[in-house]
C-alpha cells in the first residue's frame, strides 16, 4: 500500500485527541461485559480536536445511553474524564478513568443468595 504522510501540526499541538491503548482496552472490556449482559448492542467512537468520545447504544437507532468523554483541556480543572448520560447530564467527572466508569460497572453487579 501507499505511504501515509500526516499533515504538519502547528508547534507540536495534536490535531486530534484519541484514546491510549490502556484506556481503550478498559472501555472495550466494560463494553464487552455490557453486551454479554444484554444491555448494550452498538458503539461509536468520535475523535475530534478537543475531545475523544466513546458512545454506547442500547440500539443502533437511538441516542447513546452513555458517553465516555476524554477532554485533555480539563485535565488541570475538573478532570479530563466524564461520564454523560442519554440526556446530556454529566454523571461523573474525574482525573482517573476507573472511578468515572464505576457507576456503569455497578449495573453489572448482581446479588447472590
Amino acid at each position: 500500500m501507499g505511504t501515509v504522510t500526516p499533515f504538519p501540526s502547528p508547534r507540536g499541538v495534536p490535531t486530534q485527541i484519541g484514546f491510549e491503548r490502556i484506556e481503550l482496552t478498559r472501555i472495550l472490556d466494560l463494553y464487552g461485559r455490557m453486551v454479554s449482559a444484554g444491555l448494550w448492542r452498538d458503539y461509536a467512537i468520535e475523535l475530534g480536536q478537543d475531545a475523544a468520545i466513546f458512545a454506547a447504544f442500547r440500539r443502533a437507532a437511538e441516542r447513546p445511553e452513555f458517553r465516555i468523554e476524554k477532554r485533555p483541556a480539563l485535565r488541570n480543572r475538573q478532570g479530563m474524564w466524564a461520564l454523560v448520560n442519554e440526556a446530556g447530564v454529566v454523571l461523573k467527572r474525574g482525573h482517573e478513568l476507573g472511578p468515572v466508569l464505576a457507576p456503569v460497572e455497578r449495573r453489572l453487579m448482581k446479588l447472590v443468595d
